[in-house]
């Protein structure tokens, strides 16, 4: 039934809704129902579908997320529901009336209608900018400025009851454990009705005994979306910040409202709830426009490859996880390592998958079987998704790349004592190693031995730097740009091979000679000027020739993603502007500098 004429002229006055023609609102006012709930009614949960926007009338609804935490108390006038309607149409919150409320019900179909006729409603729904620069401004946050500071601790050694009390307090949905100077595990309301109610713990008992020992955590420099990409894959909803073992903060799911979260931690969500690789291939078909989005909104490069790099591994982790639903737990510990951009988290358009396998030395030969197994539903699963195959067979499904710790170590002995070109090459990848699924204490020792075996040889380190200078920027004799002379790409540079790798061989040289744990390039640069490897300028130079051509490479996919092309590494210089040939020009003479000083021992001095 359309809404009665006393409704009808109340939503005339509600904003945003004054601001629409009377034609308009009268055909609004047809589409619209009125609907009334009780104390204590359930309006939708959490989950629910949501089909409608809805307008309160009188009365008070209350807004609480997954864990019964209260986010807003609504009276006349204020509306709901549009968070889903505007996203994939699933609740994320749970709205009940908490006093006798009548609502007026729009459908989804004429709100969209609305935001699309009339640039009024369009503005008061979107409240700011679009999602999509939402996204982007978050995408650029460090956690550091949105946490909650100075977040309630309470001491192991206190009752629960104690913690409750200020949780109840303190009106939180989590208390951290410890002090502030050494944090130690955290406790949410959901713990106390699955840990204490559901198992009758005694109220007197210690914070200790229901506490989450070491949660997951991140560091204060950690982007806002890591944030929500560990939230929507591991399932929680309360990150602490801690730095070292100091506890700096905690952000929750109050704290990152869904409207704010980027669609890359949507793609997250959605590939880590797959349940078959067709499913899984059917989100990451997205990535493309993910791409587009990310570039068009602003975002540098280091945080666009971040937020892809961050798709394909969980996608990894997941088809692990369907592995061995299929072929049962693994017979020993392993754990699964991406290399090559993966391994760096610098993926972006176009990236083949670069993996391998580090098993428990209690392996056993009948145990191969399963790896191997494991190994190839894997990387066929990553294909499906667009990571296709290496062409190098730099992958786990590839024997020599599936092997016991004590045969790694040997690898690793082997090519820094004879660093022969295929060991220079194969070292070069797997010094940018990184664990994505399974058991990652069985990389740690082994990284950091070989990287003190590796900048201790000094032979080694030479041969390395030899073999890096193989990739140079496309510079002429009179150091102009220098296009490719024939084939398919002919006239085009090389941007990968010639622009970013040449940079990313620097970074893995510096890593060795400043003995550096980054893997990604960026980090490594900043790492090694922070540890005078190279100097303020030399490296800020090179950050900026980096950030540069880098930037110019998404840029130069995303455009062919628009126009409907396949994303490749090769440019046209002649579609860039002379301005923007000079200076990237520029970069590729920086990078050559950098490589020259590389080259006679005077990184150090840029």
């Amino acid at each position: 039934m359309p809404l009665p004429a006393h409704l009808a002229q109340f939503l005339a006055s509600t904003h945003p809704y004054d601001g629409v023609p009377d034609a308009a609102l009268k055909a609004v006012a047809e589409a619209s129902s009125e609907m009334s709930f009780g104390v204590g009614d359930t309006i939708f949960a959490l989950g629910d579908t949501v089909q409608n926007l809805y307008i309160v009338v009188d009365g008070e609804v209350e807004i609480t997320d997954d864990t019964g935490v209260q986010i807003s108390l609504l009276g006349a006038r204020n509306s709901f529901g549009e968070r889903a309607l505007l996203r994939d149409g699933i609740a994320s919150r749970t709205a009940r009336a908490v006093a006798s409320a009548t609502l007026i019900v729009m459908p989804a179909e004429t709100l969209f209608g609305l935001i699309e006729a009339h640039a009024g409603v369009a503005r008061f729904f979107d409240r700011g900018p679009s999602l999509s620069n939402k996204g982007a401004d978050l995408a650029v946050l460090q956690v550091a400025q949105l946490m909650s500071r100075d977040p309630i601790t309470c001491l192991p050694e206190a009752p629960i009851r104690e913690a409750a009390a200020l949780m109840h307090a303190h009106r939180i949905s989590s208390i951290c454990v410890g002090t502030p100077g050494h944090f130690q595990g955290i406790v949410t309301l959901r713990d106390m009705n699955s840990r204490v109610i559901a198992q009758n713990i005694a109220p007197t008992a210690p914070l200790s005994s229901i506490m989450t020992a070491d949660p997951l955590t991140l560091p204060p420099q950690a982007l806002v979306t890591d944030v929500l990409h560990l939230m929507v894959e591991r399932g929680i909803g309360h990150v602490p910040i801690v730095e070292g073992h100091v506890l700096l903060g905690i952000v929750t799911q109050t704290d990152l409202t869904r409207a704010l979260a980027t669609s890359s931690a949507d793609l997250v969500g959605r590939v880590a709830q797959a349940e078959t690789p067709a499913e899984m291939a059917s989100v990451t078909a997205e990535i493309p426009q993910l791409l587009v989005q990310l570039v068009s909104a602003g975002n540098r490069h280091e945080v666009v490859t971040r937020l892809i790099t961050d798709i394909a591994d969980t996608a990894t982790r997941r088809l692990l996880s369907l592995a061995e639903a299929q072929l049962g737990l693994p017979p020993v510990a392993y754990v699964w390592l991406a290399c090559g951009s993966q391994g760096r988290q610098e993926q972006t358009g176009v990236s083949d998958q670069d993996n391998c396998l580090i098993l428990s030395d209690d392996v056993t030969p009948a145990h191969m079987p399963y790896f191997a197994a494991l190994a190839k539903w894997v990387s066929d699963g990553l294909d499906g998704c667009g990571y296709f195959y290496c062409p190098g067979d730099m992958m786990a499904t590839n024997p020599r790349w599936t092997q016991p710790l004590h045969v790694w170590r040997d690898y690793f002995k082997g090519w820094i004592a004879r660093p022969n070109p295929e060991a220079q090459m194969l070292a070069s990848v797997m010094f940018d190693l990184r664990p994505i699924g399974g058991d990652d204490t069985l990389f740690h020792a082994l990284q950091a031995e070989t990287l003190k075996a590796a900048t201790q040889n000094s032979i080694f380190t030479a041969h390395m730097i030899s073999n890096s200078l193989k990739h140079q920027p496309p510079l002429g004799l009179l150091r102009g740009l220098a296009t490719i002379r024939s084939g398919d790409h002919r006239n085009q540079l090389d941007l990968k091979h010639k622009g970013v790798v040449p940079v990313v061989d620097l970074g893995r040289i510096y890593m060795l000679q400043g003995t550096l744990d980054p893997v990604n390039t960026r980090a490594r640069l900043t790492a090694a000027m922070a540890a005078g490897v190279v100097s303020a300028s030399g490296g800020a130079d090179l950050l900026d020739a980096y950030d540069l051509i880098a930037n110019l490479r998404l840029a130069h996919q995303a455009a062919q993603i628009k126009s409907d092309d396949k994303p490749t590494n090769y440019l046209d210089p002649s579609v860039l502007s002379d301005f923007e040939r000079s200076h990237l020009r520029d970069a590729f003479v920086v990078v050559k500098t950098m490589q020259s000083a590389a080259g006679s021992g005077k990184a150090a001095l840029g």
